[in-house]
Formats: structure tokens, sequence, C-alpha cells
């Protein structure tokens, strides 16, 4: 039995949006077509790599079929004659292009693209770096600032399971904070309430004085935009940390 290959891309980014293309992206295309045996694995992606090619699409879909190729055992001198092969039925321009995406992919200078690294890639918004709050999180998280004036926003991820502690945003009067999900998928809990799950295009509003935590999913990267609110003394009260029990009680 070869390796299973598990596809999640479609519901986290089209999953509330386009529900039924979700499902033959990830369930039928990869999951069912993308696992029958009478192909391997290795001779799939060379296959991919090709139709890709022969319909002109060099875009960042074919880099991650071409690192699909590689991690599947294709070499440098293989991927070369593959690509050498299709140009005399395809066309030279079309040569030209994937030869400067696999020369990226087969440089064994060149760093392997992380898990990180391709997450960034389905996301408009930068992960940015290490958060520096990290002391409140359970895992590793990071932080992009998006706009820091009028009002501040930042693009906050969370890398599979972590979370932050609970806390509460105080205020006076006003106050609280906004979450957009752009990004994977995670949960916000409210104390004493079931736990909602976030999707990219979930929007939450938390109120000032209300304790939470918000945190990724156990098995996806997660991001989401955090909008401070204004309010008259506001600040922000970092709690204890989500617990493993309870979190593994989350479906």
């Amino acid at each position: 039995m070869s390796e299973k290959i598990v596809q999640t891309a479609g519901r986290d980014q089209l999953g509330s949006f386009a529900p039924m293309f979700a499902h033959l992206n990830d369930d039928v295309l990869f999951g069912e077509v993308w696992n029958d045996q009478a192909i391997d694995l290795k001779t799939r992606c060379i296959i991919t790599v090709v139709s890709l090619m022969a319909s002109g699409i060099t875009d960042s879909s074919l880099a991650y079929h071409l690192q699909n190729a590689k991690a599947h055992g294709v070499t440098k001198e293989e991927i070369a004659a593959v690509i050498t092969h299709a140009v005399m039925y395809v066309g030279w321009p079309k040569g030209w292009a994937v030869f400067r995406l696999a020369k990226e992919v087969w440089n064994e200078n060149a760093p392997e693209l992380t898990e990180k690294d391709r997450y960034q890639n389905s996301i408009f918004f930068p992960i940015g770096e290490e958060n520096p709050y990290g002391q409140f999180f359970v895992g590793q998280s990071y932080l992009a600032p998006v706009s820091t004036e009028q009002i501040p926003i930042f693009n906050v991820t969370f890398e599979p399971a972590c979370r932050n502690n609970w806390h509460t945003h105080h205020a006076k009067s006003g106050g609280g904070q906004m979450l957009i999900c752009v990004g994977g998928r995670g949960y916000y809990q409210e104390w004493g309430k079931e736990a909602v799950e976030l999707t990219p295009g979930t929007v939450i509003n938390i109120p000032a004085n209300v304790k939470h935590w918000h945190g990724a999913a156990p098995d996806s990267w997660f991001s989401h935009l955090a909008i401070e609110i204004p309010g008259e003394e506001g600040s922000t009260e970092w709690q204890e940390a989500v617990s493993d029990e309870d979190y593994g009680k989350l479906k």
C-alpha cells in the first residue's frame, strides 16, 4: 500500500464559500483519484506536472506539484528529461517557464519549503515573526502588523493545536475586540459557552470584560485579524492556559 494523499486546501480556503468544489477537490480529486492504486504516486506526479505544463499553468499550483513530484522520488535528471520530452509537444515557451520553476525546486542549495512556508502561500496576509506575547500561548504563534494607524490591526497566526490563554479585554466603556478569520481553521470560546469553529470569513465580536480564548484546530494552521476596539481605560488581563483536557474535547 503506497502513501495516502490527504488534502484539505479546498475546505480550508473555500469550505464555506463553495462546499461542493471543496468536496470535489479534497475528497474526489485528491481523496479518490490521487489514491487510485492503479498508478503509483511518482508516476501520477509526473502526469500532473505534464498536464499543467500543457495547459500553460505555471503559477504556484505547478510549483506545488513540482515539489510533490520531488517529494515522491522524481529526481532532477528525471524531471529534466520529462520537461524536455513534453516541450516537443506543448511548445518551447512553456518549457522555459517550467524549467525555471523546476530549477528552484531541485536546487540542492535551496532550503525545502517548510509547513510555515506552504501555509504562507495559501493566505493573503503575512504570517510575520514569532509572537512577542508567546508566554501567554500554548504552542507557537506569530504576529504581523497590518495597520498601526487609526485602529491597530494585527494578523495572528497559530500553528496546529496552538491557542492563547484565557484572557479578558477590560474597558470602562467601549473596548473589546473583533476577530476575522483569514486562513485555516480554529476556535473561539467564551467562558461558560460552547466553542465556535472559525473558518476563513468568520467574524467574531468580543465584548469588553468577557473571558475567552481563541486558537488553531489540532490539525490545521489558523490565522485571524485581531482588531482592537477603542475604549476607555482599556487593558488586557491574561489568565490561565486552556488545559489539554478541555482542548481535547473540541470536535
